[in-house]
């Protein structure tokens, strides 16, 4: 095998294509960005970067919040479309049949048929270059109760969540292990595949 040197680029993936909600709920703003992530667990931090000629800059920068929708299959044609149309020429939630949902923390509208979606509070903006960064704290998760279990915990993996890698989409696939399977004893293995059997006989 021979790795093949080329110059520095974007070619970070899979990444969420992620629709980054903005406005309000009576003028709801969309668009998709792929470069976003989570940076601090306490305070919750995250970012989105963004192009300062972009319509979602302008309105982010001004009302100094943003809600970060994670996508699913059903909604990739609004990905692709809210990726490549701008606001400024037309409105997407119509255009693509999304409700706009007020989130009680911030001054921006969520998306009702995004599976997960994080309310942010603007803290800075800062340039790199092309995009400016906006670094924000989730002040608030919500989450559609049908991928919720009869425990109350999340499973997120049932949402059918979208990947994007290099000009292409995806869906997730398999699960093939959780954070951690690597180091598990022997005993928490079996113990842990006992209760997976018992699940799918139990048609859960």
């Amino acid at each position: 095998m021979v790795k093949v040197k080329w110059p520095a680029g974007t070619l970070l993936a899979p990444v969420p294509p992620a629709l980054i909600s903005s406005g309000s709920v009576k003028t709801p703003n969309v668009m998709t960005a792929a470069w976003t992530g989570i940076i601090c667990t306490e305070p919750v931090l995250t970012y989105v970067s963004i192009r300062p000629s972009r319509l979602s800059h302008e309105i982010i920068e001004k009302n100094k919040a943003f809600v970060i929708n994670v996508p699913n299959l059903p909604l990739l044609q609004a990905v692709d479309f809210c990726g490549v149309k701008s606001g400024r020429t037309v409105n997407k939630f119509e255009a693509c049949g999304l409700k706009a949902l007020p989130c009680d923390e911030v001054d921006a509208p969520q998306i009702a048929q995004a599976p997960l979606s994080l309310a942010c509070k603007v803290l800075s903006v800062t340039n790199y270059g092309t995009h400016d960064m906006f670094l924000a704290e989730v002040k608030a998760v919500y989450v559609d109760d049908q991928y919720l279990n009869d425990k109350g915990a999340l499973s997120l993996e049932k949402a059918g969540l979208l990947a994007y890698a290099h000009g292409f989409y995806y869906t997730l696939g398999r699960q093939l292990g959780k954070f951690g399977f690597s180091v598990e004893k022997p005993k928490t293995i079996r113990k842990r595949r006992a209760r997976e059997q018992a699940r799918k006989r139990l048609g859960k």
